[in-house]
């Protein structure tokens, strides 16, 4: 038996973002859930504190905030945090959306569709010298090859503007995590669905990384939409909802 609807849905926002990214994102076309839009350490009104520096404290401090049980939805960072939580806590993700993310964000001889490790060492080194214009960096590239960047990056930009902007410390060990996880071989470990959508466009995340997660996760879903880049939310939002909702069709009705 199955249902569409879900009670309880964790948000988690990408690097330098925060809980506004969501603001346009309706429950209901989302399928009814109550919405936790948490927001990762550090960022937006979320404190950092010198202890949480691993991907697992990230992960611990989320799971602390999130409802006992839930479906766990992560964009870009909050993808590999929201993986790190499914396999600290397996009892509490009921089922996982991983939205323009992956388990290894760098490339490497036998991951290489990915970003150059260049590209995110630029970004430290800029970080450290400008961390506005970096950041500002990092949104262009993020809409990059969208059918509708300009109004994308825009809509970005005035939600990201409604909130305090990222501590420098939490932007720095976040590129690092981006930089140096790599929870490829523990996709296997984790058992709840699991669907993954990525944009065609995407200038971070090559949407060929589908191909690669369903080698190392066979029973997830995938699911590329065409014409989005690194938002796709924000960009394709009819066609992300459609697929979310497809997707919580398939999740056991609760016991």
């Amino acid at each position: 038996m199955s249902t569409g609807f879900i009670d309880e849905l964790v948000m988690l926002h990408g690097w330098g973002m925060n809980a506004a990214v969501w603001n346009d994102c309706d429950p209901a076309a989302w399928g009814g859930a109550a919405q936790h839009r948490i927001e990762l350490p550090g960022h937006g009104n979320s404190p950092f504190l010198p202890s949480l520096n691993t991907l697992w404290r990230w992960a611990d401090a989320c799971l602390e905030a999130a409802p006992p049980q839930a479906v766990w939805l992560g964009w870009s960072l909050g993808g590999l945090v929201a993986l790190a939580a499914a396999l600290r806590a397996p009892k509490r993700v009921t089922g996982l959306i991983l939205l323009t993310a992956t388990p290894r964000f760098v490339q490497a001889v036998d991951w290489s569709p990915a970003m150059p490790e260049t590209t995110l060492t630029q970004f430290y080194d800029e970080l450290r010298a400008d961390p506005s214009a970096t950041l500002a960096r990092f949104l262009a590239l993020q809409v990059r090859g969208s059918e509708s960047a300009r109004d994308t990056l825009r809509q970005l930009r005035a939600e990201l503007a409604t909130k305090p902007v990222p501590q420098p410390a939490a932007l720095a060990l976040g590129l690092e995590l981006l930089r140096d996880e790599d929870l490829r071989g523990q996709l296997p470990d984790i058992r709840c669905p699991a669907l993954w959508l990525f944009g065609s466009h995407d200038a971070l995340v090559p949407a060929k990384v589908a191909e690669r997660v369903e080698v190392l996760m066979p029973g997830a879903q995938t699911e590329i939409i065409a014409g989005a880049a690194h938002a796709p939310h924000l960009s394709h939002p009819l066609e992300t909802a459609r697929a979310m909702r497809a997707f919580f069709a398939t999740l056991p009705a609760p016991a």
